[in-house]
């Protein structure tokens, strides 16, 4: 049974969503970089897929230098605020922190990464010095974190830089797919702004590239065009039920909510299927939202989930219900949900199996699919000589992100099929280097 009521106003669902990595106050940020032993080769960087130098910034604030934390930290990450709340840094950074091996609590590297980065877009530093324009042009299709990050760079570098976005705001799923409790709107966003005003690349809102047109347009203006387009929508399941009124997609619906707060109703009943870090989220959000019954199906046993075990046990702590080994196998209901059948599952010899006559059902006026995300198969075959591989990700070099298409290059989940936000900001600037040295 969940804990929450239904939000009803804004302040109350800000209550239900109170951040897990609030902003520390000067005071805390001072003590805790305090108790940094600054480590030689330390694990927490090389834990980082951006490489920040963590024991710097942590001792640039410790002498009270925050500006100049942020500078570090910005230096190696574009998004330096949003994968300081975002970031799994109980696996990343803090996972490798040598104080784990003491049973001691890590150092709270999330947290000291947004305090200093929250004051730099406080004051409106401005911490980056770009190139002279080198008359050169690239279009990024794509604001989220690879496009935002590959664009950031070629700008340091005197590019001019266009970005064209489907949406009406930046940042992908910083903004549109991520769990309001780990960030919100107002920060990411801030963020985004801070950047566009340091770097001054242009955002073209509201303006889908969709068709062989838009395409050609964009080949004939730009030099280079780089796709950071994320992944489409939800992926059906394949099963009975699936067209019933009550069944949506994990994106959808987490975008829905950051967008629609609490005007957004939630059922008594949600049924969420899927064992990945989405369908933990998917299923923390109906019990803050006041769903009474939340049921986080998985076909598979715990330890075959693809989530980190911290979210699991978050999603755990708001009264969520985990069903384990429970493959759906139909979406019941006349014309709305009524609950899902389930059939019970076993591995033999390796393989999953369903056990006869485990048949069973389980009641739901929501069924949240959180089961992966489509491709964007049909846009891309827009663009000549451009190969996807077996998942239809986008194919690249895997040291230069450019893809079979020399004037293309790609990062995020449209190259990963899904990764953390931390690892599009890695791989964009990593991409953004290799045209800079391209000749």
């Amino acid at each position: 049974m969940s804990e929450f009521n239904a939000p009803k106003t804004n302040a109350e669902f800000e209550q239900n969503f109170a951040q897990i990595k609030p902003l520390m106050t000067d005071n805390q940020a001072y003590f805790e970089s305090s108790r940094c032993l600054f480590c030689y080769d330390a694990p927490c960087v090389n834990a980082c897929p951006t490489g920040i130098d963590i024991p710097l910034f942590i001792k640039q604030i410790h002498s009270k230098n925050t500006l100049g934390a942020a500078q570090t930290i910005y230096n190696s990450n574009f998004f330096g605020y949003a994968c300081g709340k975002v970031c799994p840094t109980e696996v990343l950074c803090e996972g490798a922190c040598v104080y784990n091996l003491q049973e001691v609590p890590p150092i709270e590297i999330g947290r000291l990464q947004t305090f200093a980065t929250d004051k730099a877009i406080r004051s409106d530093k401005k911490l980056f010095q770009l190139a002279p324009s080198n008359g050169r042009k690239a279009a990024v299709i794509g604001a989220g974190p690879a496009g935002i990050s590959f664009a950031c760079e070629m700008r340091i570098a005197g590019f001019e830089v266009e970005i064209f976005e489907t949406k009406e705001k930046p940042s992908g799923l910083t903004v549109y797919g991520v769990a309001p409790y780990k960030i919100t709107n107002e920060e990411a966003l801030d963020e985004m702004d801070y950047l566009r005003k340091q770097f001054g690349f242009k955002v073209h809102y509201s303006h889908p590239v969709t068709t062989a047109r838009n395409i050609e347009h964009l080949e004939s203006e730009f030099e280079v065009i780089f796709l950071g387009i994320g992944l489409g929508i939800t992926s059906d399941l394949g099963i009975p039920g699936e067209e019933k009124e009550g069944v949506t997609g994990a994106v959808e619906f987490v975008e829905r909510l950051r967008m629609g707060h609490h005007e957004i109703t939630v059922p008594k009943n949600v049924v969420v299927l899927g064992g990945g870090n989405t369908a933990m989220d998917a299923a923390s959000e109906s019990a803050r939202m006041g769903a009474e019954n939340v049921i986080l199906a998985y076909r598979r046993g715990k330890e075959d989930m693809g989530a980190y075990e911290f979210e699991y046990d978050l999603a755990k702590s708001v009264g969520v219900k985990g069903l384990l080994n429970a493959a759906p196998i139909e979406i019941t209901g006349n014309g709305k949900v009524t609950g899902v059948r389930f059939i019970k599952t076993r591995m033999v010899n390796g393989k999953l199996e369903n056990i006869p006559g485990s048949e069973f059902t389980e009641a739901a006026d929501w069924v949240i699919k959180a089961t992966g995300q489509s491709k964007r198969s049909d846009f891309l075959a827009h663009i000549s000589g451009l190969e996807r591989d077996s998942k239809g990700c986008i194919k690249v070099n895997p040291e230069t992100f450019q893809t079979t298409n020399p004037k293309y290059f790609a990062a995020g989940d449209a190259v990963s099929g899904g990764q953390e936000v931390v690892n599009a900001v890695a791989n964009g600037k990593k991409a953004a280097q290799s045209v800079i040295n391209y000749k």
